[in-house]
This record gives structure tokens, C-alpha cells and sequence, in this order.
């Protein structure tokens, strides 16, 4: 890779995770989505409602949408069967497959997904989503993705800081929602975790 990195860790209860992270994030700009290169805090928050709650994805078979360096679905691979963690930026996905390889998970595997094509692609029990709901030109097909992934039976496990952007976003998730909690990460910063299911 021509773009340096260094590992960032984190610890939730006992499990460690080992991250790489891109050094010069700026040369990243010509990507179409640069937001990918640092750990934020919707992630992190994804982490401990998860660490809280291994019933979700203990032994299933998970997905990462938009996983970007992948914190969530790194720290679900010591919970769940098999982890998929995806990007639609493939340098993403080889900083993501550097990471698996560094934590010798044997469970995960990385590959590059456009969340447009979910229909293309065999659901699994369990989706994550951290922090995707940023960009309002891109809600409409990120609510679509979402609300077919619901019809196929899978639940969808949604964090996200309280933006108000995001505030019509989140009430049209809000019927599929059968759970709602607040992580405070950083004992300052209010991430909501949604999990949706279709009933």
C-alpha cells in the first residue's frame, strides 16, 4: 500500500482490537468518500452497545456496510460465526484486511460493497451501520438498502451521533425500531443505536 499506516488500539471488557489507520489521511482527498480514514465516534459507541448486548451477534453470521476501518465488525468477529466487513472504497477494504490479518481473526473475511447493490448479495442474520447517515443526498438510497435488507428476515444494528441533518432519517427507521439505547463515548458524546427488525 503506498499510503503509510499505523495501528490504533481499543479495549471493550477483555477483548483488544488492533486498527490500522491511514498516517496521511489529507492525500486521501481524492477519494469519494476520505471520512472512511479515522475512527469516529458513532463506531466506537456501536462497540460498547454490542459489548453490552453479545446476544445480537453472538454466533450469527454479520455484515458491516460502509464499515470504512471496520472497529465494529473487528471487535464482533470474538462474538459471531462469520463477519463480513465491506467498503465501497477499496483502499478501505485493504487497510480493513491488513487489520484482520494483524488481530488473526480467521473469521472475518473484506471485500468492497456499494450499499446500492445489497440486493445483489446473500443476507446475513445481522448488519452493521456506524455512522453512514451524514450525507442527506444519500439518504434515500441508503433508507431503500436498509428497508430491503428488513424484508429478508436480518436485523440492522444503527448507530449514529444526534445530528439534526439526520432528524428525518432517523424518524422513518424509527417504525422498524425494536430497541433504543444512548452510549455516551468519551463521557461527552451521545451516540443512539437503533436495532430494526421487520416483524
Amino acid at each position: 500500500m503506498s499510503n503509510p499506516a499505523f495501528i490504533q488500539r481499543f479495549s471493550f471488557g477483555n477483548a483488544l482490537v488492533e486498527l490500522f489507520l491511514p498516517e496521511n489521511p489529507q492525500h486521501l482527498s481524492h477519494l469519494h468518500s476520505p471520512y472512511w480514514a479515522k475512527v469516529w465516534p458513532a463506531a466506537v459507541g456501536l462497540c460498547k452497545f454490542l459489548e453490552q448486548h453479545t446476544p445480537y451477534v453472538k454466533d450469527k453470521t454479520v455484515l458491516e456496510l460502509a464499515a470504512g476501518l471496520g472497529l465494529p465488525g473487528l471487535f464482533t468477529a470474538s462474538l459471531a460465526k462469520h463477519v463480513c466487513l465491506s467498503d465501497i472504497e477499496p483502499q478501505a477494504v485493504a487497510l480493513l484486511e491488513k487489520s484482520v490479518r494483524n488481530n488473526n481473526l480467521n473469521n472475518i473475511n473484506c471485500t468492497v460493497i456499494d450499499w446500492n447493490d445489497i440486493r445483489k448479495l446473500e443476507i446475513p442474520d445481522v448488519i452493521l451501520l456506524s455512522d453512514v447517515n451524514y450525507e442527506p443526498a444519500s439518504f434515500s438510497g441508503l433508507l431503500n438498502s436498509i428497508e430491503y435488507i428488513l424484508t429478508q428476515q436480518c436485523t440492522v444494528i444503527l448507530s449514529t451521533p444526534q445530528r439534526l441533518m439526520a432528524k428525518e432519517f432517523v424518524t422513518v427507521i424509527l417504525p422498524y425500531c425494536i430497541e433504543q439505547d444512548e452510549i455516551l463515548v468519551d463521557e461527552l458524546i451521545p451516540i443512539s443505536i437503533f436495532v430494526l427488525r421487520k416483524c
